[in-house]
Parts: structure tokens; sequence; C-alpha cells
């Protein structure tokens, strides 16, 4: 099939997300799929007309959407997985790898996960939000995880111990969303489920990973190679099944397509939901495509039962 890769995007997490569209473009090559490609600055211009503004980039690279059987927008963060290049494709009439607007739209929203969450029974930590120019009224009240709402890649992440540390981390955390999420910190293993939907519809999750790191798992930590990985994790049947379930179930109820990572702590009263990425990391050091190997699904393959998902399903209607 003709598959557009567009990559970049106008978000802190530009330059992972070349790194997930060059591998995968590499690995549908590999397949026998002709691919173009797309790559968006952090200003918001594509390669299509980098002399232009955001609007004439992108009015030049309608022809490479007309073109493509499927678009693999693989663009973490805001603009992108956000269901903003969803839309665009949806507009478009092109097929899409991965969620639509609606399951990326409420995935990126870390407070509209949560109350999906809660609406489908699934727990996740206790938490509430506030405005980037209230930070200056919260009180300490013991340690908590502070976020952006809205950021991918940890971005923003902070964890807070002592009352002098809260302000500092408000404002850094503003500095990715206006609107910041304060969360109680949760005491447990770190688990990762991925969930895939094949063409046909059939979704199924591959064996868990479980995160070993010596503090907060942060934008640092995910990239300066001190965390590590054990996949599959060493959960009993019964703890390997309620994730599983329990990430099908958040799937499901987000509506979500293509492959998503659902990011979990495992503690002594079961799974509590932390994130939703509906396009996780994809070069094949990555998570996502670390634990499909782990069920005999390597990178190339993954890649392209992705994009013949999306072939299968056609444009969004």
């Amino acid at each position: 099939m003709r598959v557009l890769v567009i990559g970049g995007g106008r978000n802190a997490e530009h330059e992972v997300s070349l790194a997930s569209a060059a591998a995968v473009a590499d690995a549908l090559r590999v397949r026998g799929h002709e691919v173009r490609t797309a790559t968006v600055s952090p200003d918001g211009v594509w390669d299509a007309a980098r002399d232009g503004s955001p609007a004439e980039s992108l009015a030049a690279a309608m022809p490479a959407l007309a073109w493509a059987d499927v678009v693999f927008p693989a663009v973490h963060g805001a603009f992108g997985e956000d269901g903003a290049l969803a839309a665009l494709c949806a507009l478009a009439g092109a097929a899409v790898v991965g969620s639509d607007l609606r399951a990326g739209a409420i995935g990126m929203d870390k407070w509209a996960t949560k109350l999906v969450a809660e609406a489908a029974g699934i727990t996740t930590a206790p938490g509430y939000v506030i405005g980037a120019a209230d930070i200056g009224d919260v009180e300490f009240e013991g340690p908590v995880v502070v976020k952006p709402v809205s950021a991918g890649s940890s971005y923003g992440v902070g964890l807070v111990r002592e009352p002098g540390e809260l302000l500092d981390a408000l404002r850094t955390a503003a500095q990715y969303d206006r609107r910041i999420l304060i969360e109680q910190v949760m005491r447990g293993r770190e688990i990762d489920v991925a969930v895939l939907k094949e063409a046909g519809g059939v979704r199924w999750a591959a064996p868990p990973l479980e995160i070993h790191t010596a503090g907060l798992f942060d934008t640092a930590t995910k990239y300066d190679g001190s965390a590590t990985f054990t996949v599959p994790a060493a959960l009993t049947s019964a703890e390997a099944g309620v994730l599983t379930r329990t990430a099908v179930a958040m799937f499901d109820a987000l509506g979500c397509a293509g492959v998503a990572r659902m990011d979990f702590f495992l503690t002594d009263d079961g799974p509590v939901l932390n994130e939703v990425n509906t396009m996780p990391g994809l070069t094949a050091a990555s998570q996502v495509p670390r634990m499909f190997a782990a069920a005999e699904v390597p990178y190339p393959e993954l890649v392209d039962r992705l994009v013949r998902a999306a072939a299968a399903a056609g444009p969004a209607r």
C-alpha cells in the first residue's frame, strides 16, 4: 500500500517523534509498502513548503494525503496524538493509523481520562485540577505528583515531597499546559500493557512490561538509559489477567484503535491506571514494540498490522 508517515510536530516530543517516524517508515518499506514521509517542524511548518507559513505548508502537504492509501501519524503529544492529525485525515477522507479524534483528545487529557476510567469502574489516583493562574493558592497536603494535564513523555512532571518544592513543580508543569493535575502518590510496581486492535476488530494485549527505576520515571529517566524493563513482567496469572482485562476495558471505554499503551501502578489493592498513550513511542526499542516482540510479533510485522487495520477500517465516518 501507499503509506504517508508523518513525524515531528509542534510540541516538546518533536525529537522523539522523529525517531518513531523514521523507524516506522523503514519497517514499512521492509514489509513492501511504498512509503513517503512528511515532517512537521517545532513551529508547525510542514516540509512540503519549508519557507511558507503553517497554513501554506499544510496546503502544500495535502497532495501527499490524497496520494496515500493510509496515513501513519507518528506524532506524539499535542497537535498529533491529541487527535489533531486524526481530525485532519478525517476531513481529507484518508484512512489513518491509530485512534480517532475523540479517543486521541480524551486520552491526551489526563483529567478526562480519569473521568472515563471512573465511569468504567477503573481505579485512578485521587487528584484534582487547578489552573496555571492559581498555582500560588495551592497548599501542600503531603507528597504529590504534579503533571501538566495534556503533555507526554513526562514533560513537566514532578514529585513533590516537601512544601518548599511545590511552587517550583507547579511552575514547571505550567510551562506545558494551563491546566495542572495534582495527584496522590501511588505506591506500587509500574506496569505497562499494550493493546492492539487488529483488522476485523479483535483486540488483544501483549505480555505486560515492568519498569524499574530508582525514583520517578520522568523525562530524564525515560531517555538517559537508567531505567530498565522486564518483559514479560514477573506476574502471577491472576495479576496478569486483571491487568490485561483492565487495559482492554480502558481501550474500549475510550474507543481507541490501532495500538495504545496503558500505564498502571500495581498496588496491594490491584491495578491503578496512571495514564493512556494513544500514539506511544514506536522505535524498535520502545516499550510497545518490546511487548509485542515478547508475543512473537516482530517490529516490522507490528507496524504492518497497524497499517492493514487502518486500511480495513477505512476513512472516518
